[in-house]
């Protein structure tokens, strides 16, 4: 059985303490909720399960986090949620779940959804010790220290991250200004505040606030290596600590019958890949062959290819291996984690929803989304354009 992807959308993505910073996750995730089933003209009642990708989960984003976005955005008790926790590949893993789901037969309507509120939960406030029987197996380090470790192994020097960077913000502001993501956007209400007069005023934030329009080449040159003194990967060519949320709607083939719904895309298939947990980040291009693989594809069938930019290297390491340096205008080319930023647990949903319009923009057929996942894993997935 297919899983059909109806719609996708996602919130404007806010900078560290910025627009979105005055939300709560759950809230921030239930306006997009709202949002997209509003898209459909669907009853949100008819939804049988909300899967949502959340890596922090602690405070603001416990309790299940999932099912208290369903309860904020005043769905009907009946909507069940679970929330998923794979790292950065979370809601890539929900739209696994989703789909998975509904192949089975198992169920016909889901809501695959991620939320990361990094500047109200900082990233790894919900960790702990790591096990005794794991670190004197491995070396557990940063994954910004793995990066460098990428960058030595795959000989790839500053001043390509530096390039790459600076090109994935020249794409993601090109594509603001030329209205690419307004399809994909659900506006969000921010809560009123006093006036000059005194009156309310409601804002509404539509627009991705990360993207850096005055870097450049010497800008980013002048940062100091963030990891360790004498390396490579700083701030500048590292994804964007950042707000954001982004829901995908999921349907078998008798629930877009049954609610007169018209599909855009379907999963085709996934990959999941397990590697060494101290390089931790390498692990996209096996993730991508065995989706595309599974698929029956290989990779010149595939369009548009979206790699999630946890550090420039990891993207240029995931070109190298693939034999994608001919074709970078198909990687990310509405930019990624380094200009819009990497909201952890949405960036999953959010790349799907980036990369549904850009297929329908340039006519072609299949899609991969693929991101790297912390402690040696990574998810990707084949969609097909209908």
């Amino acid at each position: 059985m297919n899983a059909y992807i109806v719609d996708a959308v996602r919130s404007p993505v806010g900078r560290k303490n910025g627009t979105l910073s005055v939300l709560r996750g759950d809230d921030l995730a239930a306006q997009v909720l709202n949002t997209l089933v509003r898209r459909s003209d669907l009853d949100p009642g008819a939804i049988e399960d909300v899967q949502m990708g959340c890596v922090t989960q602690i405070g603001e984003q416990g309790w299940n986090v999932g099912r208290m976005a369903v309860l904020a955005a005043g769905w009907p008790v009946g909507v069940s949620a679970t929330t998923v926790d794979r790292q950065c590949g979370s809601s890539m893993q929900t739209n696994f779940n989703a789909a998975a789901a509904i192949a089975s037969g198992q169920l016909d309507l889901v809501v695959s959804a991620g939320v990361e509120m990094m500047s109200r939960v900082p990233m790894g406030s919900n960790g702990g010790s790591i096990s005794g029987e794991v670190t004197s197996r491995y070396e557990i380090v940063m994954q910004g220290t793995s990066a460098e470790l990428l960058a030595k192994e795959w000989r790839i020097g500053r001043d390509a991250q530096d390039a790459y960077s600076l090109e994935s913000h020249r794409r993601a502001v090109a594509a603001i200004d030329e209205g690419r993501f307004e399809s994909e956007i659900a506006p969000i209400d921010l809560p009123d505040e006093p006036s000059g007069g005194g009156a309310a005023t409601r804002t509404r934030f539509a627009v991705d606030e990360a993207a850096r329009r005055d870097t450049s080449l010497e800008k980013l040159a002048a940062l100091a290596p963030a990891f360790q003194a004498d390396g490579t990967v700083t701030a500048g060519n590292s994804s964007q600590i950042v707000d954001g949320a982004a829901a995908v709607l999921i349907a078998s083939e008798d629930a877009l019958a049954t609610h007169a719904l018209e599909p855009r895309a379907r999963f085709v298939s996934f990959g999941l890949a397990g590697v060494d947990p101290t390089r931790m980040l390498h692990g996209n291009p096996e993730a991508i062959n065995k989706a595309v693989g599974r698929a029956g594809l290989t990779l010149d069938d595939i369009g548009v290819i979206e790699v999630n930019e946890a550090f420039a290297v990891v993207v240029l390491q995931t070109a190298a291996d693939l034999g994608l340096a001919e074709r970078m205008g198909d990687v990310n080319p509405n930019g990624g984690g380094i200009s819009l930023g990497h909201p952890l647990g949405a960036t999953g949903a959010r790349i799907t929803a980036t990369l549904l319009p850009e297929l329908e923009r340039r006519g072609a057929r299949y899609g991969v989304a693929s991101m790297c996942v912390g402690f040696g894993m990574a998810i990707a997935a084949v969609v097909e354009r209908l």
